[in-house]
């Protein structure tokens, strides 16, 4: 493969008082965003979605392979078979599949398997993850290997999360377990795998979210002072 060619970057030197600035303004609305499980059907911009998608698009990824593709459901029926299949392995999840220890960390949340919210909200953007790339060739079908797959879908779903709540819009990832019948609803290629499954909208106007609080920062980061310490 040709080396890519290198181009001038273009970066935007601020100051540092406007870097203070725009640092706690970013802190204060992240502060503000929840998991939302009560949302509301009321239609929303499909350009905040767009532009959402886009961001998430430009996140770094190994190798630059850009391993993730979003699907955009807003199709009704489509939007019930998916909460019906998503309950359904849900529902397997707490009775049968969770282990006690499971079950009793969710149980704080009040979390169950009625997911109301995958049929209520006006899109659902199901996140997948690229294993490989796909190429035809003289001999046939040829298998592209990825690298960082899990890494560089996350990341681009931390922008697409971030993207999604900047535009004031309520947001939730639910993983169900398995996903496999998100491939199958969606027609996805089998390089393609479910990652995350993210309904948007407006929250309801009864939306109510848990008390929860965050780690404080002296528990989430250490000092690179690290000569008197050692690693095992």
């Amino acid at each position: 493969m040709k080396p890519y060619l290198h181009v001038p970057l273009i970066f935007e030197r601020i100051s540092p008082e406007q870097q203070l600035q725009a640092s706690r303004e970013f802190l204060a609305r992240m502060a503000a965003r929840r998991s939302v499980r009560f949302i509301s059907p009321e239609p929303v911009s499909f350009e905040l979605i767009e532009n959402a998608i886009r961001c998430a698009s430009l996140a770094p990824s190994g190798a630059n392979q850009q391993p993730w593709k979003f699907v955009v459901v807003r199709d009704p029926e489509i939007k019930r078979r998916i909460r019906e299949a998503a309950e359904a392995e849900e529902r397997e999840s707490y009775e049968h599949r969770m282990p006690a220890d499971w079950l009793e960390a969710l149980e704080p949340l009040g979390t169950d398997w009625h997911k109301e919210f995958l049929e209520a909200a006006p899109y659902l953007i199901v996140v997948f993850r690229i294993d490989f790339g796909l190429a035809r060739t003289s001999e046939g079908e040829k298998k592209i290997k990825h690298y960082y797959v899990q890494e560089s879908v996350g990341i681009a779903t931390g922008f697409l999360l971030a993207a999604l709540h900047m535009s004031g819009l309520a947001t939730l990832t639910h993983t169900p377990s398995p996903m496999g019948f998100l491939s199958e609803i969606l027609e996805r290629p089998k390089n393609e795998r479910p990652f995350v499954l993210i309904p948007v909208g407006l929250p309801s106007a009864e939306a109510t979210v848990p008390a929860i609080a965050k780690k404080d920062l002296a528990d989430c980061w250490r000092s690179s002072s690290v000569r008197r310490q050692k690693f095992f």
